[in-house]
């Protein structure tokens, strides 16, 4: 399915103006109706008639006036309002390809990610055949470390665990440092040996 953006009520009405001045359905000179009267035609409340107008007359489209009502000034100026509406297309056409191809190069990264963490958990095992598969911890609010840093909480000298990553809204902090910085909701991606997870579990919740 094919992504849209929303456009204002009043924005499109004012394109819709613009267009009809531009075409000439719509006289240089000639008064438009009411607001009340357009509110009726477009379907929408007399505000949103308002917004319209104050679009096209800070563009120089038309003149509202209290005594005169709604004038039409300009058809060249219309027509730059349609082409600057055009142009503003052609940007989001260009951030949506944009907005893709981040999407596939996170998509790349991640599977590097996955990729990485493998082969360190594979180094693991084959280093120590007591290493435990991987771990993941998440933090309460109510541990002692939040708001503190693995250099600060000396977690592998504590416990025996190391630390091979730490799962963050959704993104994976490779290897942390010392001075990263533990919060609430934080997932601990650990790795140690037969006794890690009760170490672990009563440190934090000292």
């Amino acid at each position: 399915m094919s992504e849209r953006i929303s456009i204002p009520r009043y924005i499109k009405i004012a394109l819709d103006v613009a267009t009809r001045i531009y075409k000439g359905s719509i006289h240089e000179g000639e008064k438009l109706r009411g607001r009340s009267i357009l509110a009726s035609e477009y379907n929408v409340s007399p505000e949103t008639i308002r917004k319209a107008m104050k679009v096209l007359e800070d563009r120089e489209v038309v003149r509202v006036s209290k005594g005169s009502g709604i004038i039409v000034l300009s058809k060249y100026k219309a027509g730059e309002v349609i082409q600057s509406f055009r142009n503003s297309e052609e940007t989001i056409s260009d951030l949506r390809q944009k907005l893709k191809n981040f999407m596939d190069e996170k998509k790349e990264i991640e599977k590097k990610i996955q990729e990485t963490m493998e082969k360190i958990i594979d180094l693991y095992k084959f280093k120590r055949s007591d290493i435990i598969d991987p771990m993941q911890i998440q933090l309460k609010e109510e541990y002692h470390i939040i708001g503190k840093t693995i250099g600060e909480c000396k977690i592998w000298e504590n416990t025996g665990a190391t630390i091979l990553g730490v799962l963050r809204n959704g993104d994976m902090i490779l290897s942390p440092g010392p001075n990263l910085q533990f919060k609430v909701d934080d997932s601990l991606i650990i790795v140690g040996d037969l006794g890690v997870t009760d170490k672990i579990n009563e440190y934090l919740k000292i």
